[in-house]
């Protein structure tokens, strides 16, 4: 793992990951992620991860994350190396939290989530020129990111111009870091040259791309699979209460998450077990198959 001062440099080839937070079980949404990066790392031989994204301190369940590895390997999802926790990589984020700062990238911001919302939801640098010190702030980072990029699974993307060139909190108030600066910082350091996600984050990449830009890194490749929702504009999430993994037959969960990226099992493996239906998608695995959808409906089941 790197120190505070250093990131180390990607020589295994291509890398990816799944990084679940453990606020909760793994749900049918989950699997779609962590199915869809892992086929995608193992078609190109090379390494998938497990990070533990759990930076959000108030939000972490007990034992969540056991549960989530348990289920991973019940599917035959086994990652390579060890698994990362945030929490355990405090000393590092600080370190690139005050690069930024030093470099006159970030301001402190004492606007409240209410006033931001009241004002169109889009933050529009209020604080920038108030040179506030006094804690507690929520920390900005004022250098806009690009407009439009190309995702491996959806093409050319456009970005609301407003979206884009927003002042995003990179140190919350509370003094925890922010998901935007530390899901970068972890990219580099783990060495990941393609990330595979859900489209939930399509909008985000930008924004992710040009920090990795800031601190002088390669950005990875970024590729967004379709969200299992319940209803239009309802995804399955563990704030929404989605049923865990574990209640549902294994065989049932996979071969319709497979059915999701684009790879249905053909009719002879119906009822197959978990490490058949896996060794046909890893042996079939196509990313261009996934649909360019954003949102599928998920199974009854889920």
């Amino acid at each position: 793992m790197a120190n505070a001062s250093t990131s180390p440099q990607n020589t295994a080839g291509y890398t990816g990951r799944f990084a679940p937070s453990p606020s909760g079980p793994l749900h049918f949404g989950s699997l779609i992620a962590a199915l869809g990066s892992y086929l995608q790392a193992k078609s190109q031989a090379g390494r998938w991860l497990v990070r533990i994204e759990d930076i959000d301190t108030p939000r972490t369940q007990p034992g969540a994350d056991s549960a989530i590895l348990t289920a991973l390997e019940s599917f035959g999802l086994q990652w390579d190396g060890e698994i990362w926790y945030q929490s355990q990589r405090l000393e590092r984020y600080q370190y690139i939290f005050q690069q930024l700062r030093q470099q006159g990238l970030i301001y402190g911001c004492q606007c409240s989530r209410k006033q931001i919302n009241d004002g169109g939801g889009i933050y529009p640098g209020t604080c920038q020129q108030l040179g506030l010190s006094a804690e507690p702030l929520a920390w900005r980072l004022c250098s806009p990111a690009a407009t439009g990029f190309t995702d491996l699974v959806f093409g050319p993307q456009q970005i609301d111009t407003a979206l884009a060139a927003e002042h995003y909190v990179v140190k919350r108030r509370d003094g925890l870091f922010s998901y935007q600066l530390v899901v970068v910082v972890d990219d580099w350091d783990q060495g990941i040259t393609q990330v595979i996600r859900g489209a939930d984050l399509l909008t985000m990449t930008s924004r992710q791309q040009h920090l990795f830009w800031l601190l002088g890194a390669a950005a990875p490749d970024y590729g967004h699979l379709p969200l299992a929702v319940t209803a239009p504009g309802q995804k399955l999430s563990k704030q929404n209460h989605a049923r865990p993994l574990q209640a549902w037959p294994l065989t049932q969960s996979m071969a319709a998450a497979l059915t999701v990226l684009g790879h249905p099992p053909p009719a002879e493996l119906a009822g197959a077990p978990v490490s058949e239906l896996l060794a046909w998608a890893l042996g079939n695995w196509q990313l261009r198959q996934v649909p360019q959808q954003l949102e599928v409906r998920c199974p009854d089941f889920a």
